[in-house]
């Protein structure tokens, strides 16, 4: 077994994570800096990620949890902001993380789990998951606007993948739109309605892939059955 994938199956984090630590000489093998990342794990090796001894784990465990705003998605925050995982306490006891991202201010659906190659797929942008959110947008999004968001717009100095962008509902000052993507991109719902001429005012995930998050009440959690889990893999292409 490759030391990314052990380190993966140890819940720590994905593969491709994984690579990234060992290039920054966060992972120890039998006391020694690792330098190399097909390293093959042999009987007996003694594995240290951020000088923290791990063991690789059997039982896999997939969760969904209904992000509140003011949280960030991360195990731990170099700011001591709340992170996802402080919504968790003791009610998960084994070590979960992220799969993707919300930002500090977005809510809605965010799947953790400890199966690294499950996160690695659900995530990899070559995957192409659609993931659905409602934005309440300041102003009312004229048709024309709507068109370039579907067709996609520039932002990043690069253009985004067409996208369904479907008006929903207009109020007097704001308007809420439902937009899908296959993307990843940072911020990549907001930094489109602002190529638009638009200002985001609220960002809900409600959907990836076939997974929806219902009737869930913000800042809680629920497993995903093995039909769900495996519905997200299909998606993928798995």
């Amino acid at each position: 077994m490759r030391i990314q994938k052990y380190i993966a199956d140890a819940g720590i984090c994905s593969r491709r994570k994984a690579e990234e630590l060992i290039v920054k000489g966060e992972v120890k093998v039998n006391g020694q800096v690792l330098s190399e990342l097909g390293y093959q794990m042999q009987e007996g090796d003694v594995v240290e990620v951020s000088g923290q001894e791990i063991s690789a784990m059997e039982k896999k465990v997939y969760y969904l949890l209904n992000k509140p705003k003011g949280y960030v998605t991360t195990v731990k925050d170099q700011f001591d902001r709340p992170c996802v995982l402080d919504l968790i306490g003791d009610e998960v006891k084994e070590r979960i993380y992220p799969a993707g991202r919300l930002d500090y201010n977005t809510e809605g659906l965010l799947i953790l789990s400890n199966d690294g190659e499950f996160v690695n797929t659900v995530t990899h942008p070559k995957n192409q998951i659609q993931k659905k959110y409602i934005a309440v947008v300041n102003g009312t999004v004229s048709e024309d606007n709507i068109k370039k968001l579907q067709r996609g717009v520039v932002i990043d100095k690069k253009k985004t993948a067409p996208a369904e962008v479907f008006l929903s509902e207009i109020f007097k000052d704001k308007c809420v739109v439902e937009v899908t993507i296959s993307e990843g991109r940072n911020r990549q719902v907001r930094k489109m309605f602002e190529a638009v001429g638009h200002h985001v005012i609220d960002l809900k995930r409600v959907q990836i892939g076939p997974i929806e998050l219902g009737s869930l009440k913000t800042g809680r959690i629920r497993k995903l059955n093995p039909n769900e889990v495996q519905a997200l893999l299909s998606a993928a292409g798995k």
